[in-house]
């Protein structure tokens, strides 16, 4: 499995036969280099969405329109996007599993807030959630954007992640410390990398109380278009 970093909660996840973009905000990410867009959508098979607010939804109609690919996600928002859009969509909800080309996306849940910009404000965007995705010996946890839950415990239990992929950022989510208690408490990691962190001052900018906080995992700072196997 390849794993490349698109900045905030943007990821290129090459698994079985999926390239699947995991909230491929590329559009204004001040993290991205944008010469390197045609680079990070190459071979894209699926777009998968966690939430809809912007900065990771800004760019999937775009991305599903030129690539010809489906975003996978809520079924409310991705029902309307195939309406009013017309766009290929796979649209599940919380407990569902897809096949997205031999891997397995289980949709769990998360707790944030989920919507769309609209005229004349948040426009409904279905309800946040976090996936685990299985494949190649691996069960990935993408949390999406969220706090400590107690779900967290049966999502443990029962799906048995090896790869934690946190939200770690602080202020609109869980930061470094709460997301190496969770971490801790819940799961039994053997890798776990940080995202939702750097992009902005308000956000914590490095992952150093979250090594702190779990010595027997190894946690890993992606650096942006640096794919890295696992």
């Amino acid at each position: 499995m390849k794993l490349t970093w698109l900045g905030h909660s943007g990821f290129r996840m090459e698994i079985e036969k999926a390239v699947i973009l995991i909230d491929p905000w590329i559009t204004g990410n001040p993290m991205f280099p944008a010469a390197r867009r045609a680079e990070a959508l190459a071979g894209a098979t699926h777009i998968l969405l966690t939430h809809g607010h912007g900065d990771h939804s800004a760019d999937t109609l775009a991305i599903a329109k030129e690539l010809n690919i489906p975003v996978v996600g809520i079924y409310d928002t991705v029902a309307w996007w195939q309406e009013t859009e017309g766009v290929e969509g796979i649209g599940f909800n919380k407990g569902g599993t897809v096949d997205l080309g031999g891997a397995h996306v289980t949709m769990v849940p998360a707790s944030h807030s989920s919507s769309l910009s609209g005229p004349q404000g948040p426009v409904y965007a279905g309800t946040e959630s976090g996936y685990m995705i299985a494949g190649e010996g691996h069960v990935v946890y993408v949390s999406g954007d969220t706090t400590i839950m107690a779900d967290m415990e049966w999502m443990a239990e029962y799906h048995r992640p090896d790869i934690g992929i946190l939200c770690a950022g602080g202020h609109f989510t869980m930061d470094m410390k709460a997301a190496a208690w969770a971490a801790r408490k819940y799961f039994n990691f053997r890798t776990v990398i940080p995202c939702h962190y750097r992009t902005f001052p308000l956000l914590e900018q490095n992952a150093a109380a979250l090594k702190a906080g779990l010595p027997k995992a190894e946690v890993i700072e992606l650096e942006v278009m640096e794919p890295i196997l696992l």
